[in-house]
């Protein structure tokens, strides 16, 4: 037993031996804000700006996913293209946006800075990985990744918040120490140590890499992060954000994981229009509790009505795809389907773009 307790010493002391401790910055101040709960059994525990009961603006009640002459799917709502040729919105803001896959997209900016969100490879980190397949959940087909050129070449990763299908440890690994790693409060903490440039950033905090300024920015969400399910004594330990980049006068806003509430008009007061919005319309269906799904993930109608208060000059959808998981959606296509009917039926003026995965525009 003693020898046995010598050799775990000896091996954990060469782990901790060859690990470098990562550089973590809090960027967090007078003007920005720290959702902190004060009081009773969640007190240093974050919370939503806008919690409590719910109205929506809209909501589609029938016929909410009729097939679209532009959506070819190999079967009904799965593995699908959207095919029709999109005109180029040309808003002269010079960001070139690339979706991934679920929530990752890789975005140049105007005066040239490579920046990725929420990148996700493949599947969940291990060993929730493989809990998920044998509980018989989707095991995802990989989306579109970056070049090993892109790799080398990345100035920053931004995540929005540390569910599995947001951040993954072994593409940290991959990705590696040269970028600038952005997240909400509290998270550096789940990072590998290995001597990565992290900041944590509160809502309303601001950084900039060379000419580029970074907003942290309030979302309606929740944060966890368990090995084993059901039980959640990390719950809203770390924060959950949506981001805006701005340059040259031009924006792009990504929401991160989402529901609908008023901290969309907040921003749109704080930072004025939007240029280009990358909106989630996914994840929130369910016959077992539809009111929790919707609650933290925005509807299509949602997230237009939420373009709409932002003012965005175009709207790019994310969540569904062919390398979704499909948690909380009927089918890999279900919400774009639900997007387009709801865009003609809303009469919405906010413009859409639609993406397959791998696929980019210049805005």
């Amino acid at each position: 037993m003693k020898l046995y307790t010598l050799c775990l010493t000896f091996v954990y002391s060469l782990l901790v031996a060859c690990s470098t401790a990562n550089n973590v910055n809090v960027i967090a101040g007078p003007d920005t804000l720290v959702p902190l709960n004060q009081h009773g059994e969640h007190r240093g525990r974050y919370h939503n700006l806008y919690p409590g009961k719910k109205s929506y603006p809209i909501s589609c009640e029938n016929d909410c996913y009729p097939a679209h002459i532009n959506v070819l799917c190999e079967t009904e709502g799965e593995q699908c293209q959207y095919q029709e040729k999109q005109p180029n919105p040309k808003l002269d803001t010079n960001y070139t946006v690339r979706w991934l896959g679920h929530a990752g997209f890789m975005i140049s900016t105007p005066n040239g800075q490579q920046v990725v969100f929420d990148p996700v490879k493949a599947q969940f980190d291990s060993p929730v990985a493989l809990g998920f397949k044998l509980a018989g959940g989707i095991y995802r087909q990989p989306g579109d990744w970056l070049t090993s050129d892109e790799l080398t070449h990345l100035d920053a990763v931004i995540y929005s918040h540390l569910h599995y299908d947001h951040f993954n440890k072994a593409d940290i690994e991959e990705i590696g120490r040269q970028p600038r790693y952005l997240t909400p409060l509290g998270m550096a903490d789940n990072f590998p140590s290995d001597g990565f440039n992290i900041s944590e950033m509160a809502w309303y905090a601001s950084t900039k890499i060379d000419d580029l300024t970074i907003h942290a920015l309030p979302a309606h969400h929740f944060s966890s992060r368990v090995l084993v399910p059901f039980i959640y004594e990390d719950n809203d330990k770390d924060l959950w954000n949506g981001w805006l980049l701005e340059q040259n006068g031009s924006t792009l806003f990504f929401a991160g994981d989402t529901g609908y509430s008023k901290h969309f008009s907040d921003i749109q007061q704080k930072y004025g229009d939007i240029d280009v919005c990358l909106m989630p319309i996914a994840s929130y269906y369910s016959e077992d509790n539809p009111n929790w799904y919707r609650y933290v993930h925005t509807t299509p109608e949602d997230a237009l009505t939420a373009a709409q208060e932002l003012n965005c000059k175009i709207m790019i959808p994310w969540g569904y795809g062919n390398s979704t998981w499909k948690m909380g959606d009927r089918t890999s296509h279900s919400a774009l389907l639900r997007l387009l009917h709801m865009h003609k039926k809303m009469d919405s003026k906010i413009p859409l773009y639609i993406l397959n995965e791998g696929e980019s525009i210049k805005l």
